[in-house]
């Protein structure tokens, strides 16, 4: 069994910089982990994902250059951080980890507000 635990989220003005952190139990390792966003109103979408080593990432064209996902698996956490931040940007983000590369997922966190404001 996974379990995610997602922090990091908050208020930031637009132009800004956050950093989540998604902090997971069991055997994550293998796992691709994955960040997804929901903002109010509209359906959940894929932001990004990272491979079990790290050596392969990839972005929604959305956050493309502004966002980076990394992971440490000796600390069981994946990141996701965030620059130049929009308003466009406000959701609640969602860690997830998946057996595939590929926006699907088997385990999700509760996910952590992110709010831009302009």
């Amino acid at each position: 069994q996974v379990q995610l635990v997602e922090s990091g989220g908050g208020l930031v003005q637009a132009g800004g910089s956050l950093r989540l952190s998604c902090a997971a139990s069991g055997r994550t390792f293998t796992y691709n982990m994955k960040w997804f966003r929901q903002a109010p109103g509209k359906e959940r979408e894929f932001v990004a994902r990272i491979n079990w080593s790290g050596s392969s990432t990839y972005y929604a064209d959305s956050v493309k250059g502004r966002f980076t996902i990394s992971r440490d698996n000796a600390k069981n956490t994946v990141y996701l951080q965030m620059n130049d931040l929009k308003p466009e940007d406000t959701a609640v983000y969602y860690c997830a980890a998946g057996r595939t590369a590929d926006s699907t997922a088997d385990y999700w966190g509760q996910g952590t507000q992110v709010t831009v404001s302009s």
